[in-house]
């Protein structure tokens, strides 16, 4: 009986032996993973020879280049296709993570930013078509502008968005743990929209704007903009110049993307348009449609956007004083619409 018992105890000590080395070794771990390891672009436009970055002029915009770049988002999804059909899902931090993967199988990967308000994705199961859109938004005043861009859907700017894909992630043996560096990159791109008062900019009292001819979705594969169009609507802030936006977009329609590994980036004659609707101080609306064709064909992802010479003249801004006008006041107004030919 004694005898019987130390061949037990002896047995489960070499067990427990055998169990440390084990875990020692990290073989408890009996699944295949991947160590995530994240990295971004932070860029908020793409240079096509406006070199931007080199010549930036902080003292006249009041920032930065540099200050426009995005940061990190929250979180990042993973999406795993594995040869048998079925999608796996991860969340993850935005430096990365160790994730579980099924051994000895080939794989895809989608990964993208998931800490998002004002967007929309669609066709997530298949990887060509998956892409993201912006929110729909609505501005009644903006009849007359639509008629530049008929048949256009209105957008709110799309949150920043990034993404990446791996076509094949190779097998990965049972008890593996192999680094995968990933490199996220944007997918949504800031224009600074200039819009510059040569005379009644003190008659302002708020500002508002609309973008027509951008893309109205990106696929998250390769970074390809959308044939479709889309009017962006936005709010301006009042400068001692005139009126100033950052305007989040996809770029323009039908756009491939070199930076994704795609090359022949050529654009088709296409029609871009700014609106600005001002209400005045007296109340009154006014509004401005600019042509800005020439100046978005250089710049497909992102830049700036600058025009000149807008005027509100003194029979617009006169009225009774005292007249008080409300963020709320905002709806249909007086359809006085001066459009201008950008100078810049």
């Amino acid at each position: 009986m004694i005898l019987s018992r130390i061949k037990f105890i002896t047995f489960i000590m070499i067990l427990m032996s055998v169990m440390m080395s084990c875990r020692d070794e990290l073989c408890y771990n009996h699944f295949p993973s991947l160590d995530v390891a994240l990295s971004w672009e932070h860029e908020w436009e793409r240079d096509y020879g406006m070199r931007h970055s080199e010549n930036w002029d902080t003292p006249l915009h009041g920032f930065g280049y540099d200050d426009l770049r995005p940061g990190k988002p929250e979180w990042v999804n993973i999406i795993r296709f594995t040869p048998d059909g079925k999608r796996h899902e991860h969340f993850i931090g935005n430096d990365g993570d160790n994730i579980m993967v099924e051994g000895g199988v080939d794989q895809s990967m989608l990964l993208y930013n998931g800490d998002t308000e004002y967007i929309i994705l669609s066709d997530m199961a298949t990887p060509p078509e998956a892409r993201a859109s912006a929110t729909d938004r609505t501005r009644t005043s903006l009849t007359a502008f639509s008629e530049f861009h008929p048949n256009t859907r209105t957008t709110n700017p799309p949150d920043i968005l990034y993404s990446a894909y791996l076509q094949t992630v190779a097998p990965v043996k049972t008890h593996e743990s192999r680094p995968l560096p990933v490199k996220m990159q944007p997918l949504v791109y800031t224009y600074v929209v200039r819009y510059e008062f040569e005379y009644g900019l003190e008659n302002v009292a708020l500002a508002r704007g609309a973008l027509g001819g951008m893309a109205d979705s990106v696929y998250l594969l390769d970074g390809r903009s959308s044939e479709e169009a889309t009017i962006i609507i936005y709010d301006c802030d009042i400068k001692d110049y005139g009126c100033e936006a950052h305007v989040r977009s996809f770029g323009v329609p039908g756009f491939p993307d070199e930076y994704y590994g795609r090359g022949d980036s050529k654009m088709e004659p296409r029609r871009y348009t700014l609106n600005l609707e001002v209400r005045l101080k007296n109340g009154k609306f006014v509004e401005f449609n600019i042509d800005v064709s020439d100046q978005i064909e250089k710049q497909p992802r992102g830049g700036l956007i600058t025009v000149s010479g807008l005027r509100i003249e003194d029979i617009d801004s006169s009225s009774p004083a005292g007249f008080d006008v409300e963020v709320e006041g905002w709806g249909e107004r007086v359809d006085i619409d001066l459009p201008v030919s950008p100078d810049k």
